[in-house]
């Protein structure tokens, strides 16, 4: 756990030094310190901010740390920060990935069960209630669009509501690959104008598994290494799922969504 916690503050303190990121001189917790303790809480505690903040103001540690309310300001503060420190993890699997092998996939952050749905406060609306296919049952909550490298390291994310259709998702994707990538996805991606675009603009190939009267059959050598890339997405998607505690705990949807997105920035720590 130590050395987990030295490289988290050593990443988060690098990037705020390479952004050259102002912080008042009379602080007496930095920014670096506020991160690290957001991070350790979804690495170690399930999400629980207070868990960390009390384990981490020690001397050992951070002996002048902040009380649970400034923290929570603090925190919201430098929440872009965290995309930019995911951005760069993104950028460092990218170039590590010989292959130009990616996944995309979604998965569901449920915020309640369904039949809680009515007492629910964090979301109302039925763009919330999905379905997850595989299981047949729905879900009340949001889906993690996300990408991942051929051995699973993640590369791009987003949340949307959990009714928010997967071929939708092709057009939020930023497909910053380089030229030349494979993309494989399952049956729910298939979009042969957003294949086109992208083979077209960016020299990446979107192979989806296709459907039984698709008008572009694939070989079935393309489909034996779909079959095999997605069981890596399929991992991702179980140690992202088991690193989320039975319930979340926020008041806000942005807190909620906060929480998420650090989960999958603290997975992506732990892939180094």
């Amino acid at each position: 756990m130590e050395e987990k916690i030295l490289v988290i503050y050593c990443l988060c303190d690098d990037l705020l030094k390479a952004l050259h990121h102002y912080e008042d001189p009379q602080r007496k917790t930095t920014d670096a310190e506020i991160m690290t303790t957001a991070l350790v809480a979804m690495l170690f505690f399930g999400g629980n901010f207070e868990h960390a903040r009390s384990m981490l103001g020690v001397p050992t540690y951070i002996p002048q740390m902040v009380s649970k309310s400034r923290f929570n300001r603090r925190l919201y503060r430098v929440h872009g920060l965290f995309f930019s420190l995911f951005g760069v993890l993104a950028q460092t699997w990218k170039q590590l990935n010989s292959e130009s092998l990616y996944i995309i996939d979604s998965f569901p952050v449920p915020v309640c069960d369904n039949y809680r749905i009515y007492r629910a406060k964090i979301y109302r609306g039925e763009e919330y209630r999905g379905k997850i296919a595989s299981k047949r049952r729905y879900f009340y909550g949001l889906k993690i669009h996300l990408m991942v490298t051929q051995d699973g390291k993640p590369v791009e994310f987003f949340l949307t509501p959990g009714s928010f259709g997967d071929v939708d998702a092709l057009k939020v994707f930023e497909f910053d690959l380089p030229e030349g990538s494979t993309v494989y996805a399952d049956r729910a991606y298939n979009d042969y104008l957003v294949e086109d675009i992208l083979m077209e603009a960016a020299s990446v190939r979107l192979l989806p598994i296709r459907k039984e009267n698709s008008k572009r059959p694939l070989p079935p050598y393309v489909g034996y290494l779909q079959d095999h890339y997605r069981k890596f997405i399929e991992t991702v998607g179980s140690l992202i799922g088991k690193m989320l505690p039975k319930s979340i705990h926020a008041v806000t949807p942005k807190g909620f969504e906060l929480k998420v997105s650090l989960f999958v920035l603290a997975y992506a720590i732990n892939c180094l």
